[in-house]
């Protein structure tokens, strides 16, 4: 069975593109949203994605596929928001191990398809864990600068709840992503951490951050080379930026990281910045060739797209990322 910290040193790995881009395009609604298992579900639920995979499974697999085709070789779950914490919002904390566990079996479904008829490029899943809508470094609250909303001790336990039915479900990879608050990370890495140890396992991990605005730093703070070193006593297989900006404007903060680390580097950007429709315009071509920059400079090892981007953009991606030189990685950190 094949090991992505092999892969990752033979050639630069494709990540998928957005999943609600995807969903957006199947227009549910709110009945479709809610299938048989939900039917009578007391609050509204359209717009809660990660659902999609116990109601619309035979969507989420066309979408997964849909990236593979394109040239993706590692699929995100569905499973942004599959925290207690964050489907607070839906009332459907009970329902998170379900939510996870499927999500990872479909997309796991889906990789294993495409690695058998394609064993020279075997396909990959990792567990998409969000950073939830709450925040550890910062107060919610701006009169009282000392409160929080949730503690660490409660975000490890969602956490870890998480990580465990996504690895039932069968995923190869876990992928900590759009990490605004590294203190918040800091929990789902904890959380991964004791998974690995009371299981005896050591799945690879990779992790994502997000740099807010043109300031270059995450939302609470930190610049992407201050970011980088408050997470790198764990064992990473990448370590990298995604979403809030486009491709263009992730080059410095991706130099910052590639010049200071042996980790693997990944980046996923958005189609460029959202216009006042709230919609993404760039074109595949263009992303690509923004893209191709990274590639030049050697900058990464993983490369994919986060908001607005389609199977389309990771087609385009995937071209070029098959003509570049991967970025070298430490040999020690990519073997078990």
């Amino acid at each position: 069975m094949a090991d992505i910290r092999e892969e990752i040193k033979k050639r630069i790995l494709v990540l998928d593109g957005a999943m609600g881009t995807m969903i957006q395009q199947y227009k549910f609604t709110e009945e479709d949203y809610r299938g048989e298992q939900f039917k009578d579900w007391h609050v509204s639920v359209k717009g809660n994605n990660d659902m999609l995979s116990i109601t619309q499974p035979t969507a989420i697999k066309e979408i997964h596929a849909k990236y593979f085709e394109a040239g993706a070789d590692i699929a995100e779950t569905n499973t942004f928001s599959s925290t207690t914490i964050a489907m607070a919002d839906y009332e459907m904390e009970d329902y998170v191990y379900q939510l996870n566990y499927e999500s990872a079996k479909i997309a796991k479904e889906v990789a294993n398809e495409f690695t058998a008829k394609e064993p020279h490029k075997p396909r990959f899943v990792a567990g998409s864990i969000g950073p939830t809508n709450r925040t550890l470094s910062m107060s919610p609250d701006v009169n009282d600068p000392g409160y929080r909303a949730v503690t660490f001790d409660e975000l490890r336990i969602a956490y870890k709840q998480q990580t465990e039915a996504l690895l039932d479900g069968g995923c190869d990879v876990l992928l900590v992503e759009t990490v605004f608050d590294t203190l918040n990370a800091k929990a789902a890495l904890f959380a991964i951490e004791e998974v690995k140890e009371e299981r005896g396992i050591d799945v690879p991990i990779m992790l994502s951050g997000t740099i807010t605005d043109a300031s270059g730093r995450t939302l609470s703070g930190q610049t992407a080379e201050a970011f980088l070193i408050s997470v790198s006593h764990i064992p990473l297989l990448s370590v990298g930026l995604n979403c809030a900006l486009g491709a263009d404007a992730l080059v410095p903060h991706l130099e910052a990281i590639s010049s200071n680390t042996q980790y693997g580097v990944s980046a996923h950007p958005n189609a460029g910045l959202p216009n006042a429709f709230g919609e993404y315009d760039e074109t595949p071509e263009q992303m690509a060739s923004q893209i191709q920059g990274y590639l030049d400079k050697n900058l990464i090892n993983i490369i994919g797209g986060c908001c607005g981007t389609t199977p389309a953009h990771i087609k385009a991606i995937a071209d070029i990322a098959a003509k570049a030189e991967p970025r070298k990685v430490a040999e020690q950190l990519c073997t078990k």
